[in-house]
């Protein structure tokens, strides 16, 4: 697969549903061989298996938008264990799985993936390519 962002939240930033960088955004550490993305039909939380998730990050950081581009400060995951993780997903966090907005599925691009945790940090790097994060 590769990197995408889910049809439901473009919808929700054209709705306004979505506000980059006043909205709670999280990133979550994914085990691809317990969730299988799909773009289309993905677009809460709860459609990701809680087996998949390996580690939840705090609030992003530093969040800036210009031209359509989104990019934050990179993001270190504290204490990491559990399955290998080859993906990450952007998430709107809003303490509801089912609320919760599915925003970007990456699987390339960034620094530190594929990882096997072993109980450190782990700390992915976002792309500095002029796309950043992720360009609407």
């Amino acid at each position: 697969m590769a990197n995408g962002l889910y049809d439901a939240a473009r919808a929700a930033f054209l709705n306004a549903d979505i506000d980059w960088t006043a909205d709670d955004i999280r990133a979550i550490l994914i085990d691809t061989g317990t969730y299988t993305v799909n773009l289309s039909t993905h677009d809460f939380l709860d459609d990701i298996p809680g087996g998949a998730r390996v580690a939840t990050s705090s609030a992003l950081s530093g969040k800036t938008s210009a031209a359509g581009v989104a990019d934050a400060n990179d993001v270190t995951f504290s204490a990491v264990s559990g399955a290998t993780v080859e993906a990450v997903v952007i998430y709107k966090h809003t303490g509801t799985e089912s609320t919760s907005n599915l925003i970007a599925y990456m699987d390339t691009g960034m620094t530190g993936l594929p990882v096997t945790p072993n109980g450190g940090d782990i700390t992915v790097q976002w792309a500095n390519t002029t796309n950043r994060i992720f360009k609407l």
